[in-house]
């Protein structure tokens, strides 16, 4: 079942094309982890390749904590902006989609056309704003199952993701163990460190306490809380660099002037100018409603907690074949994190591999076209695709 409508363009060499949205309606009740039931929801998503006869060869895209269903391709031939993981998925690439069938969703909760804060309440003809109820991974899942229920498979061949997306594949593993064979966990955490929630936490607070926010129904008082939504994307942005990458490219570099003396603040170096672009440009495309969402989903996943704080435990459930990538510039979720995931599954004694990436940006090395990267995804999922065909 094709949910996108699919060209392609001339020399897009390697694009999966034009592709369209759909909106699928999820009848089924979903009970949350908070004690609220969903009669019915909405999600977004765009798929990209054709599902085979046997509906064995498909693969789930989970985003991270600021993407959506918009994975790869275009929406229009002048579009300049393609999707946020196109590098990565299409003809040819890693995620090929000469071989894979890839379902990319935007998770309930989002702002770009799922259920969530700015979509309409039914039972009060009003956006939801700050009345949407808390949701967390495992939520998600939940969710994402009935999704594939809906398209009719049984059985993801893989469920692949990163930062975020890489604690929803762990979920998937643990809560539908025969319904993947195999789980890509890239530039991931098994729970979110002190250090992560306090940067979280700090972000939710520049926007809870901007003036506009009005306790979170500012779309009521036609404002929108831009300066804290702004602020909490330029903390974000810091973290998902490395110092080195930082460094590389802005170092001291000033716009103009002589770096002395600016007493209103305004823009001198050109870091300064690019978090400050980086922050509005946010602005523009997400809510802050859903971040406050996103953010403490990120806070409260951990499988562990559930089977005596004891990782392995809670793995010993799984039935996937395990990927693990890290990147060893990433101090957001850093090498050591991976490995602890690694050892999780070694003593439960799940089939797991591991490779640690030699990147130069940081934790946002997961969505970028590096070759010894692409060479790690495209090898392991070359043979996920032989086992398809075989």
């Amino acid at each position: 079942m094709a949910a996108t409508s699919q060209a392609n363009i001339e020399g897009a060499g390697g694009s999966v094309g034009i592709v369209v949205p759909r909106a699928l309606e999820i009848t089924e009740p979903l009970t949350l982890d908070c004690g609220r039931t969903l009669p019915q929801h909405t999600l977004m998503l765009e798929t990209y390749g054709r599902l085979n006869v046997a509906r064995s060869n498909a693969i789930l895209i989970c985003h991270a904590l600021s993407g959506d269903h918009h994975a790869a391709g275009i929406y229009a031939a002048d579009d300049r902006k393609p999707g946020w993981w196109d590098s990565a998925i299409g003809p040819g690439k890693p995620i090929d989609t000469d071989r894979f069938f890839v379902v990319a969703l935007n998770n309930l909760g989002g702002c770009r056309g799922s259920t969530g804060p700015t979509t309409i309440n039914p039972e009060t003809g009003q956006a939801w704003g700050p009345d949407f109820p808390i949701v967390t991974v495992r939520d998600w899942v939940r969710s994402q199952a009935l999704v594939a229920d809906a398209l009719g498979i049984d059985c993801w061949a893989a469920v692949v993701g990163g930062s975020l997306g890489g604690m929803q594949v762990m979920q998937w593993a643990i809560d539908c163990p025969t319904r993947l064979r195999h789980a890509l966990v890239i530039a991931a955490a098994p729970r979110a460190s002190a250090q992560n929630i306090a940067f979280n936490e700090i972000a939710r607070q520049a926007i809870i306490s901007d003036p506009d926010f009005h306790e979170g129904r500012y779309a009521e008082h036609g404002t929108k809380p831009s300066r804290g939504l702004k602020l909490a994307r330029m903390l974000g942005h810091i973290t998902y660099l490395s110092d080195e990458a930082m460094r590389a490219r802005f170092g001291r570099l000033l716009r103009g002037g002589d770096g002395r003396f600016s007493f209103n603040y305004d823009v001198e170096f050109e870091v300064e100018s690019y978090l400050r672009y980086q922050g509005q440009s946010f602005v523009d495309r997400f809510d802050a409603n859903t971040y406050l969402l996103m953010t403490k989903a990120i806070d409260y996943f951990d499988p562990a907690r559930d089977h005596g704080d004891d990782l392995a435990a809670a793995f010993a459930q799984a039935r996937a074949k395990f990927l693990v990538v890290a990147f060893d510039a990433d101090w957001r979720f850093s090498p050591s994190r991976s490995r602890e995931i690694v050892n999780a599954l070694v003593v439960a004694d799940r089939d797991v591999s591991y490779a640690l990436i030699d990147s130069p940006l940081g934790h946002d090395d997961f969505l970028m076209p590096l070759p010894d990267y692409h060479k790690v995804l495209r090898g392991y999922l070359s043979r996920v695709a032989d086992e398809v065909s075989a």
